[in-house]
């Protein structure tokens, strides 16, 4: 009795979706200059560089300054 020796199926190959830089450099910019500002906020906004008066904004990115390895006291 002869068996029959299953061909091996080929599976159809993925091909990434092309996205033109247009649509991803404001995304890009955007969230630059949100890493940038928030880097400030968070290494920064103390002492004579400060923009806004008080300790509020110190107090609420203290862990995550020393976390980030910026001294603070």
């Amino acid at each position: 009795m002869a068996q029959s020796v299953a061909q091996p199926t080929s599976m159809p190959t993925a091909v990434p979706a092309k996205l033109p830089i247009g649509a991803i450099a404001p995304w890009a910019a955007f969230f630059g200059i949100l890493m940038l500002v928030l880097l400030y906020f968070i290494g920064a906004e103390q002492g004579a560089t400060s923009l806004l008066s008080g300790e509020n904004v110190h107090e609420w990115v203290h862990d995550g300054r020393h976390l980030l390895g910026f001294p603070c006291h």
